[in-house]
């Protein structure tokens, strides 16, 4: 079985398009569904956030409408309160090396737009992990966070890559709206990825290569599901 490095924000607001602050922090259904389904398969899942701080769930996640139901929004609550332990004292992302894992999984919510687009240490964890084709996996807005692979030069690591995010019609109408203040899909393309969306709110994954990405959190368990495939070759 694999060891998986599953990335973290550690915001708990976002500073919007109009200069005010956002709650936020990572999304529910995104992390229990991918953390219980990587669990599942048999494999190790270590948490990790920038700083070692304990991550803050985005509390519109556990809301009945957005989770699906009450029964859902319960059962992140519950999954969420059995891991407290591990969210309480993540792995210091600094301190991680990644030879000590098999693949780097990086489900959203609206704080990686905060942190880890921007956070030098994953940036250089990704780019290792990606030299070396370990798998790497973001989704929903997880993808902002491989905006912080970029080298000495200026390159963005994953420029050419074939990947799906968040779209910007999905942000408009269930997202923060107008007022979010960048579109992750935009500033992707413009730094060379090439995005590969399906209709919004259906789950959707794109692979490429080592690159295994989900549009949205309706694709949690799907990515989770391709990337235990693709640990098994």
């Amino acid at each position: 079985m694999s060891n998986i490095l599953m990335v973290v924000s550690a915001a708990d607001s976002l500073t919007m398009r109009d200069g005010s602050e956002h709650p936020t922090g990572y999304w529910a259904e995104e992390l229990v569904v991918s953390h219980k389904t990587l669990l599942d398969a048999g494999h190790t899942v270590h948490i990790a956030t920038p700083g070692g701080v304990k991550p803050t769930v985005d509390q519109v996640s556990l809301a009945a409408e957005s989770a699906g139901d009450k029964e859902k929004a319960d059962r992140f609550r519950e999954y969420i309160a059995s891991i407290d332990a591990e969210l309480t004292a993540p792995l210091v992302l600094a301190e991680v090396s990644i030879e000590a894992y098999d693949g780097v999984v990086m489900p959203g919510g609206h704080g990686p737009m905060t942190d880890l687009y921007k956070d030098a240490d994953l940036g250089r964890l990704l780019i290792e992990a990606n030299k070396t084709g370990k798998i790497i996996a973001p989704f929903c807005h997880g993808p902002a966070a491989l905006l912080s692979a970029v080298d000495d030069d200026g390159k963005f690591a994953f420029e050419g890559r074939r990947l799906t995010v968040f779209t910007n019609e999905e942000e408009l109408n269930g997202g923060t709206g107008p007022n979010t203040p960048w579109f992750v899909e935009d500033v992707l393309k413009e730094k060379g990825a090439i995005i590969e969306n399906a209709a919004p709110w259906s789950s959707h994954v794109v692979r490429d290569g080592n690159l295994i990405t989900g549009q949205n959190p309706q694709s949690s368990e799907d990515v989770a599901k391709e990337v235990i495939k693709a640990l098994q070759k």
